[in-house]
C-alpha cells in the first residue's frame, strides 16, 4: 500500500463532502433547536409577566360607564361587580327583570352613591338585530361608555349530537351567542369612535382555541369560534381608532351554565375568574386570563389528538347522564 493512500476504514466509507454535509445538517438542527427553545422561553417570560406582574389598565381612562350583557348570572354578574369595585358606573343588560333589580340593588348597597347603575331588559334569544342596536343606543345615550362586556352566553343543557338540537334551542343559541354580540357592539361602538377611545371584551371559550374539535358541543363551539375571529378582525380595524378589542377564552368556570363546583387549581369560581379577567382588559386581542387555564390550554394544544378523543368520550358520558335526568323530569 502506498504511504500516501488513506485506508477506507478511517472515514467509515464516507467521503469528505458527505461529512461536511452531515456537519452542516447537525449545526443547522442545533441552531433551529436553539431558536425554537428561545422563542418558547420568551413566550413563557412574556406570559408570566402579563399574568402576575403587569400593571392592569385604569379602565376609567376609557370612560366612566361600562355596559355588561348577561349581567345577572355567572361570569357576567361577577365582572359587573368587579368593574364596580374599579369605580365604573354600570349599564346591566339581562332578560330577567327580577334578577336585574336584585343585581342593581346589591351593587347600590355595596357601593352606595359612588357607583351609578342602569338596567336594560333585553331577551337576545327573541329580539331582532335592529331592535338590539336601538335598545343599546337608547340606553347609553348621553353616557360616557368606555367599556363593553359581551358576557351573555348560552350552551346546551347537556351534551348532544347536532341532529338532536331542536329548532328552538338552535335559534336561541345563535341569537344569544352570535346575533347579540354583533348588534350590541354595533349599538355601542359609534360612541367610542366619536371620542377615539374605548374597550370591548368578548367572552369566548377555550373550545375555539386549544382543541381542534369539540364534538357533541358543535353549535356552541362554532359560535365561540366566530366570536374569536370577530374579535381579532375588529381589533385590527379599530386599534388605530383608540379602541382595544379583546376575546378571552377561558376553560371551565364554576357557574350555573357549567354546573361545576369550584376547584381553584382547575375550575375557578366566577369571582376568581373575573378578578383575573379585569387585569387583562385592553391588552392582547386574545388571551386566557386565569393562569391555570392557560397552563391547561398549553397541555391540551400539545396533546390535541388525545384531547379530542377524551372530549368526545367525556361528552358522550355527559349526554347519557343528561338523557337519563331528562327522562325522570
Amino acid at each position: 500500500m502506498s504511504a500516501l493512500a488513506v485506508p477506507k476504514s478511517r472515514h467509515n466509507g464516507t467521503s469528505p463532502r458527505a461529512m461536511v454535509l452531515a456537519d452542516f445538517l447537525i449545526a443547522t438542527a442545533a441552531v433551529l433547536g436553539f431558536v425554537s427553545l428561545s422563542r418558547n422561553l420568551l413566550a413563557f417570560a412574556r406570559w408570566s409577566h402579563a399574568a402576575f406582574l403587569r400593571k392592569p389598565k385604569d379602565l376609567r381612562d376609557y370612560g366612566s360607564w361600562a355596559v355588561v350583557t348577561g349581567a345577572t348570572d355567572g361570569v357576567g354578574k361577577a365582572l359587573a361587580f368587579e368593574l364596580a369595585s374599579e369605580g365604573l358606573n354600570l349599564v346591566l343588560v339581562g332578560r330577567n327583570p327580577g334578577k336585574l333589580e336584585a343585581a342593581s340593588s346589591e351593587l347600590r348597597k355595596r357601593h352606595g352613591e359612588t357607583v351609578e347603575v342602569k338596567t336594560v331588559i333585553a331577551d337576545f334569544a327573541k329580539l331582532r338585530g335592529e331592535e338590539i342596536t336601538a335598545a343599546m343606543a337608547g340606553a347609553t345615550e348621553g353616557l360616557d361608555v368606555g367599556l363593553l362586556v359581551n358576557g351573555a352566553g348560552m350552551a346546551y343543557p347537556y351534551a348532544r349530537y347536532f341532529h338532536e338540537v331542536d329548532r328552538e334551542l338552535m335559534e336561541s343559541m345563535l341569537g344569544v351567542n352570535l346575533n347579540a354580540v354583533v348588534w350590541v357592539t354595533k349599538g355601542v361602538i359609534d360612541g367610542m369612535l366619536k371620542k377615539k377611545r374605548g374597550a370591548i371584551l368578548n367572552m369566548g371559550s377555550a373550545s375555539s382555541m386549544y382543541a381542534s374539535a369539540y364534538p357533541l358541543q358543535t353549535l356552541y363551539a362554532s359560535t365561540k369560534a366566530f366570536m374569536a375571529m370577530f374579535s381579532r378582525c375588529m381589533s385590527l380595524e379599530y386599534k388605530e381608532q383608540g379602541i382595544d378589542i379583546q376575546c378571552q377564552v377561558p376553560l371551565f368556570i364554576a357557574t350555573k351554565m357549567t354546573m361545576l363546583r369550584s376547584r381553584p387549581m382547575l375550575v375557578p369560581s366566577a369571582k376568581m375568574f373575573s378578578r383575573a379577567s379585569v387585569r387583562w382588559i385592553g391588552y392582547e386581542c386574545q388571551c386566557n386570563p386565569y393562569w391555570s387555564h392557560a397552563v391547561q390550554g398549553f397541555v391540551m394544544h400539545a396533546l390535541d389528538a388525545i384531547c379530542v378523543w377524551y372530549i368526545k368520550r367525556y361528552m358522550e358520558w355527559m349526554r347519557r347522564e343528561g338523557l337519563e335526568q331528562h327522562r325522570h323530569l
